[in-house]
């Protein structure tokens, strides 16, 4: 395994919050490489699957300039999760620990679905069109898909 490609302790080169960051799931049978990176980047054949993360359409993109291959909308933040981020001033902890009760709870079935969709794919790039690197939904996301699968009865 190509070790610049690690993230976090194990690997001690590339932190998840690095706006590069590659992540490697080690899936169930196979491995599928995550990326992250803003949708306002320019797109690249090595982006592999590209997918939007984000409930709202990106102001400025066009849906050409993108290049989606998946809009997964219904794996973003509740739109009342987000309005209380942004603009309640809810503070990045606490929408952590939302997000991922949404994520474990209310849009499980939209996450297994997302999985199987990406399953297929060697390199997947979801795209976020949030400013802050290091705090984001999209890192979150990242987490949960390359972490395994819960059984449905389990959290």
């Amino acid at each position: 395994m190509d070790p610049t490609l690690l993230t976090g302790s194990a690997a001690g080169i590339l932190p998840l919050t690095h706006p590069l960051a590659h992540v490697r799931r080690a899936g169930w049978d196979e491995v599928m490489e995550l990326r992250l990176k803003r949708v306002y980047g320019e797109p690249d054949p090595s982006d592999g699957f590209r997918v939007l993360v984000d409930r709202l359409w990106p102001r400025g993109v066009s849906k050409e300039r993108a290049a989606l291959d998946l809009w997964a909308k219904e794996v973003a933040p509740s739109a009342e999760l987000r309005k209380a981020f942004h603009q309640g001033g809810m503070a990045w902890d606490a929408f952590a620990d939302a997000y991922r009760a949404e994520l474990a709870g209310a849009t499980r079935s939209a996450v297994e679905r997302l999985r199987t969709e990406l399953s297929p794919h060697a390199v997947v790039t979801l795209l976020h069109a949030v400013r802050d690197d290091i705090q984001n939904h999209a890192k979150i996301l990242c987490e949960v898909l390359e972490s395994p699968p819960q059984p449905l009865g389990g959290q």
